[in-house]
């Protein structure tokens, strides 16, 4: 069976996230038992498309939305490339392939004063988990660290003295992001609560039993507490990050400078934040252009 092998070849060759191989494990597992329910078919490296076709409707037909199915299929098409690439087959059955449309979501970020309300619930707060908790959200808005990225961190990849953490990202790039005086503060303060818990990993955040941090608990913190400032339906992680991004170009950060702080490879993935500042964008072209209207 090549799916093993696969696997290894995103581990060891493509330096993929353990996250992402997951997510490619779990999406070829379930093309398997669908042809192995469906047509008694369990090597799924050489079925045709009409196969993948009929999965495709099955997962439509579940209520499963066109942007999950598409992702499914991209692990397969991927899995299918590495087929050809190692010259198990001749051709990719997805080559001809149209991906579903999905229509294009538009993410509200928090608004600064949301962030400022939810950081000022922490005021009185010294207890372990409320210190974390502070420290989570400082640490997320601050850098824009994807969460994966902030439950990676090690004891070692703070900097304290230059002010500094280093961030592993996606496929293991690298990165320093600088940190604020203030998050420096609240590190140090973390520091010290962290060092009354037992534990024996060296992950940066842990829980209260002094485990690893996990992504649903992250998730839950940030639910939690944007929940008591925020009536915006979706209150996540990549909601702290998008308003990292959005909140720096509002103030004239270049779009470069935001785009290696979030660790994108391109610009056209950075571009995605710039559509919330259009209105400043217009404020400041009518204000700079010889024909603007300076009152706008």
């Amino acid at each position: 069976m090549s799916i093993p092998h696969f696997i290894e070849y995103l581990n060891y060759e493509k330096n993929y996230s353990p996250y992402t191989i997951t997510a490619y494990k779990k999406d070829l597992e379930s093309f398997q038992i669908f042809s192995k329910n469906e047509y008694d078919e369990s090597d799924i490296s050489k079925l045709p498309y009409s196969i993948i076709r009929s999965w495709i409707v099955s997962l439509v037909d579940a209520d499963i939305s066109n942007r999950s199915v598409n992702r499914k299929v991209s692990s397969l098409k991927s899995f299918f490339n590495y087929l050809v690439k190692t010259k198990q087959i001749t051709r990719n059955p997805l080559y001809k392939h149209k991906s579903l449309k999905i229509s294009k979501k538009v993410i509200l970020p928090f608004s600064q004063k949301e962030v400022s309300e939810v950081l000022d619930l922490f005021k009185n707060a010294d207890d372990f988990e409320s210190v974390r908790d502070k420290l989570i959200i400082e640490l997320m808005y601050t850098t824009g660290m994807r969460r994966s990225e902030l439950i990676g961190l090690k004891m070692s990849s703070l900097d304290l003295s230059q002010n500094t953490v280093k961030v592993v990202g996606k496929r293991n790039k690298e990165r320093q992001i600088p940190l604020l005086n203030s998050v420096t503060t609240s590190i140090r303060k973390y520091q010290k609560q962290r060092n009354t818990i037992e534990t024996n990993v060296d992950f940066f955040l842990i829980t209260k039993k002094g485990k690893k941090m996990y992504p649903t608990l992250v998730y839950r913190i940030i639910n939690e507490y944007f929940s008591k400032v925020s009536l915006k339906i979706k209150k996540s992680p990549h909601v702290i990050r998008h308003s990292f991004a959005t909140h720096l170009l509002n103030e004239g950060a270049d779009l470069n400078s935001v785009k290696e702080l979030l660790g994108h490879s391109s610009l056209a993935s950075t571009q995605v934040y710039t559509h919330n500042n259009l209105k400043g964008l217009k404020k400041m072209y009518n204000h700079a252009h010889p024909r603007g209207n300076k009152n706008y």
